[in-house]
């Protein structure tokens, strides 16, 4: 599996293209939504689906344009149903203007388990604690694990929001830490690092 990060928005949030033959998984298309759909014309990519591993805005900005482009489901928790819902005010509120986002036409729930989505098999790890609706993905035979905002390279996801929990976060970091060695983490900000964590 080909793994390619873009950095996107005014956040600079990761958004990943995970890439089987001609295949693509999208991860957390936060921003950018013209570029992100002018790669995949350019790389000649069938995107089957789109994952979120939360519903914080500059994770999922660009999920309604692209499904106006490519209509696919976007899979996320619906414990974070209700973020999705205030998209637009969100964004507004942490950008400082209205970038009129249009919403997500395709939502499908995400449950913690094994999934099989086009050619791709991954684990679901459900990771509440920065939202209530944290998941990340884990792709066992790859050594790989999206985590979104719940961890980083040098840090943790915030908690601070009223539906912020910080011991469901601290679960959910110690969860993903029992993931096996060597294991890569792709994050929602920053770089990748591997497990096992020098400051955990």
């Amino acid at each position: 599996m080909k793994i390619i990060r873009y950095s996107l928005g005014q956040m600079r949030a990761n958004c990943y293209f995970l890439v089987e033959g001609d295949s693509c998984l999208i991860v957390d298309p936060g921003d950018e939504a013209d570029f992100l759909t002018e790669e995949i014309q350019r790389q000649k990519l069938q995107p089957v689906a789109i994952l979120a591993t939360h519903g914080h805005f500059d994770h999922v900005m660009a999920v309604g344009e692209i499904q106006r482009s490519f209509p696919i489901p976007l899979y996320l928790q619906e414990a974070d149903l209700f973020l999705i819902k205030r998209l637009n005010a969100t964004a507004q509120h942490f950008l400082g203007y209205n970038p009129y986002c249009l919403p997500p036409t395709i939502i499908k729930k995400l449950e913690k388990g094994d999934w099989e989505i086009g050619n791709f098999k991954l684990q679901v790890i459900t990771s509440p604690g920065h939202t209530p609706g944290g998941c990340c993905f884990y792709f066992k035979d790859e050594q790989v694990v999206f985590t979104g905002d719940t961890l980083f390279k040098d840090g943790i996801g915030r908690y601070d929001f009223s539906y912020s929990n910080k011991k469901d976060l601290d679960e959910s970091i110690a969860k993903i830490l029992t993931l096996p060695e060597g294991t890569t983490i792709y994050s929602g900000h920053g770089d990748e690092t591997v497990i096992p964590l020098s400051h955990f």
